[in-house]
């Protein structure tokens, strides 16, 4: 894939990038663990000043940072903005917590001191997508740097623009040169980083394939992986919930980042006899959105950010009617482009879709939908809801939506997930760690463990 960006609203071609050479990247490689070695022995104190600054810079420049993503990926404005300021508020967490998060643990043994001391691993390789071109990477980067380690960063080939605004904005923040580095390489070029003795682990957040593909790099070098990969988020919704606020939720979660989210409720569950006023009220709602220019603070869904993810979404649809499926509402992207402007009609646009009566256990049902389409089916029992949201190969979030206590204690307890949220949407939070089971993936970003994943949790015993 070439590097470039191009613009997903208009489909047109706004630059490309070249990669870096063989002897350049060796050379960014090489001033990467020069830093590292010294960087290692700074203070936290210092570490959570420059991170501090980065945040000052993220709130200073939002609303260019936020357009960035706009271009290159086709993220409505608001939401653009709500990501970076998401950013800025991960950095000052990592800055203000760090201190507490490694201190040393003091563990009472038969010997005269013992305790466990969490150090640095080294250089890690993040491999990043381009869905939140920014909060993605932060996320990794800020506890990854107030832990002590470097960072170098491959994102997708998409969003070049943003990949090496991410390097200036650490650089600007103060943080020393090379201690954080953008790569521009493409993906054919990772297997050689991870084998490099000087890159000590690696994180991945996208599809499937691309961690199955780190992940068998790592193996084959001992070293160790976090994956952050896909989700098929059922949203279970039981007699007693609040109605509306369930409808809204679901609406919101399926759409947000033009449907391009990893833990977006993706599979709508009623249970009993709300089934067909959910349909109904899904269906309006989506009818209501505004679809159009994501520079446009009044969109509310806006392109898929490339061509490649526009035909695979349709394809999956087609795929999913032929299986069985009723169209609710939406599918015809003809009709959708028909009502935009001539200047949006050749973007990556694709029309708010709801699919109901979809078989469980046909093939298609397995698959992650990466768009503003949702999967509507009913039951008529909680325990039928939950063996359905739980019979996909993805373990990312869910939620269950009920006023019932042990319908919540039941939902907690039995869904196969790495996050259950009640009456809330899924969303991911600094003070929590997040990630998933089963095919989603494994490690967890955020809150102290994600600071901790890459530490080398040593064990010191004095006699």
């Amino acid at each position: 894939m070439a590097i470039a960006t191009v613009n997903p609203t208009t489909g047109q071609w706004v630059q490309n990038f070249e990669p870096l050479t063989d002897q350049a990247l060796a050379a960014k490689l090489e001033l990467a663990d020069r830093t590292f070695q010294v960087y290692q022995t700074v203070p936290i104190a210092q570490r959570a000043a420059w991170l501090n600054q980065v945040a000052d810079r993220l709130e200073t420049d939002c609303e260019a940072l936020a357009r960035l993503a706009v271009l290159e990926m086709g993220k409505p404005l608001t939401a653009a903005i709500g990501e970076v300021q998401k950013c800025a508020a991960v950095c000052r967490f990592y800055a203000d917590r760090a201190a507490e998060f490694l201190a040393d643990e003091m563990v009472d043994t038969d010997a005269h001191r013992s305790f466990i001391r969490y150090q640095p691993l080294g250089l890690i390789l993040a491999v990043m997508p381009w869905n939140f071109p920014y909060w993605q990477v932060f996320r990794f980067a800020a506890p990854a740097l107030m832990a002590g380690n470097g960072a170098l960063l491959k994102h997708a080939s998409n969003v070049p623009q943003v990949a090496q605004k991410l390097e200036d904005l650490f650089l600007a923040g103060g943080f020393p040169v090379g201690i954080f580095q953008t790569l521009l390489i493409g993906s054919d070029r990772v297997a050689a980083l991870v084998a490099d003795p000087r890159v000590a682990a690696a994180t991945l957040t996208g599809s499937e394939g691309a961690g199955s593909a780190l992940a068998s790099h790592c193996g084959t070098h001992l070293k160790k992986t976090l994956l952050e990969l896909g989700g098929s988020d059922p949203l279970i919704v039981c007699p007693s919930a609040d109605f509306e606020q369930a409808v809204a939720t679901a609406v919101a979660s399926r759409m947000l980042n033009n449907g391009q989210t990893c833990i977006a409720a993706k599979r709508f569950i009623t249970v009993g006899s709300i089934g067909p006023a959910f349909e109904a009220a899904i269906a309006q709602a989506f009818a209501q959105l505004v679809v159009g220019d994501p520079g446009d603070r009044a969109t509310q869904l806006g392109p898929l950010a490339t061509a490649q993810i526009l035909k695979e979404l349709a394809d999956q649809v087609n795929r999913a009617i032929a299986a069985g499926a009723r169209v609710v509402i939406g599918g015809d992207r003809a009709a959708l482009l028909d009502r935009l402007p001539p200047s949006l009609q050749g973007g990556h646009f694709y029309p708010p879709t709801l699919l109901a009566d979809l078989p469980p256990n046909a093939p298609i049902a397995q698959e992650e939908f990466f768009g503003p389409v949702a999967l509507l089916f009913h039951t008529e029992t909680l325990d039928q809801a939950i063996a359905l949201a739980n019979n996909t190969p993805f373990g990312l979030g869910a939620s269950i939506w009920t006023t019932d206590s042990s319908e919540i204690e039941q939902g907690i307890q039995q869904l196969q997930a790495g996050a259950v949220f009640v009456n809330s949407l899924v969303k991911s939070d600094p003070r929590l760690p997040f990630g998933g089971i089963k095919r989603s993936g494994y490690g967890r970003e955020l809150a102290r463990q994600g600071m901790l994943e890459f530490t080398n949790a040593k064990t010191v015993w004095v006699h």
